[in-house]
């Protein structure tokens, strides 16, 4: 995907005295007393502030903050404690600017941060007004917020289309490589984890996969989902007996391709959802009727590290068990350990994936962590995201 890199045009001079327009992903979690509980987004956004502040530029940040109401401003909905902690990390005062739209004065090597950008009216309709008048604020516009790259907003396209240029910041330029690389140009055998309660959250996704990937490995409750289709009896467990027909296709698909969905020949079972249940390892043929699988089992587990080791790429959304439940996590446990020890390029997203990551301590292993929730699903699903859309427009204009 060829798209304007802002590293490239800092590096090359083109960034000096202009006034620079970041879209960061500044939506962290707080608390009720509104401090900050987790700063990962805030610390992932610096390199490119220093990049554009190193580069002697004007820079203009602004974020989204929760899910405020278009043109009513409550102090909830302030990027106040953002602008303090971002303060801290650049190591300078960090003004807040509110009522930005109609103008913002800046002088090149200072840094403001723009008050909210969901309080503008129209920037979720991404009306075009909005859209002319951000872009008047910039001469150049840098897309750093992979997590909102799936919505067409005001911040997050409609400046892209008018600002004079508008190129991905290094955040968003990592994603745009590390997706091409796991999907577009991939090394085989190229593997595929997908994990989560329901077959209909992922379908898309799993039907999208089908057509590309050698191995797709379901896990969770849609694993119970593809082991109905496969003739097992799955208890009392989570599943959607209405999309066996789907699940029944996925399969097909693959194996019309000499690929495979492996379905699991054994699983951890226990009679209630509980962190205290007792948990019993039973064959994928044995599972009685007041069953509940929580797990795939250690054989079923040891056979799928195997394959993740010979992979050349992985794709990992998901946790295949309750891994929250230490009697539930081995399958969990054993898959992320795999993906650390394999060659393969990795690229996991998704919040339950992140959490496993954290829980096994494998962030260094993992080659690339995507920041986005929905947006990563929707690159599964093959969807062209409109921040890619606009800013490979842009660039094929320039």
């Amino acid at each position: 995907m060829n798209v304007i890199r802002f590293s490239d045009l800092c590096a090359s001079g083109q960034a000096r005295d202009k006034r620079v327009f970041i879209r960061a992903d500044l939506n962290v979690p707080q608390d009720d007393a509104g401090h900050i509980t987790e700063d990962t987004r805030i610390r992932a956004s610096v390199p490119c502030i220093q990049m554009a502040l190193q580069a002697g530029a004007a820079v203009m940040v602004t974020s989204h903050l929760g899910r405020p109401t278009e043109g009513e401003f409550k102090p909830e909905d302030s990027l106040a404690p953002v602008a303090k902690r971002l303060g801290e990390l650049l190591g300078r005062d960090v003004p807040l600017v509110s009522n930005w739209v109609d103008g913002v004065t800046i002088a090149p090597g200072q840094v403001v941060l723009l008050e909210n950008c969901r309080l503008n009216v129209g920037e979720k309709k991404n009306k075009e007004e909005l859209a002319r008048k951000l872009a008047a604020l910039c001469d150049i516009f840098v897309h750093d917020a992979f997590g909102t790259a799936h919505r067409a907003e005001g911040t997050t396209y409609g400046i892209a289309q008018y600002a004079p240029v508008a190129c991905a910041g290094p955040l968003l330029a990592a994603e745009i490589d590390a997706i091409t690389q796991a999907l577009a140009n991939p090394k085989r055998p190229l593997a595929a984890i997908v994990a989560g309660s329901k077959v209909s959250t992922k379908l898309t996704i799993l039907q999208s996969l089908a057509k590309n990937v050698d191995q797709l490995i379901v896990g969770g409750g849609i694993a119970n989902t593809f082991m109905l289709a496969a003739g097992l009896k799955i208890g009392k467990s989570l599943a959607e007996p209405d999309l066996l027909g789907e699940a029944t296709a996925v399969i097909a698909a693959m194996k019309a391709r000499g690929a495979e969905v492996p379905i699991p020949t054994d699983v951890v079972v226990a009679k209630t959802f509980a962190i205290d249940a007792p948990a019993t390892v039973k064959k994928a043929t044995e599972v009685d009727d007041d069953d509940l699988i929580l797990d795939i089992g250690p054989e079923t587990a040891a056979r799928l590290a195997t394959q993740l080791k010979a992979a050349g790429t992985i794709v990992w959304n998901g946790p295949v068990g309750v891994f929250e439940f230490p009697a539930f996590e081995n399958g969990t446990k054993v898959i992320a350990q795999a993906i650390a020890e394999s060659s393969a390029f990795s690229i996991a997203g998704g919040g339950d994936t992140l959490a496993a990551i954290a829980k096994y301590g494998i962030e260094k292993q993992v080659g690339y962590i995507s920041t986005g929730g929905g947006a990563f699903l929707e690159v599964l699903e093959g969807k062209t995201l409109p921040a890619f859309e606009i800013l490979a427009r842009r660039a094929s204009e320039q």
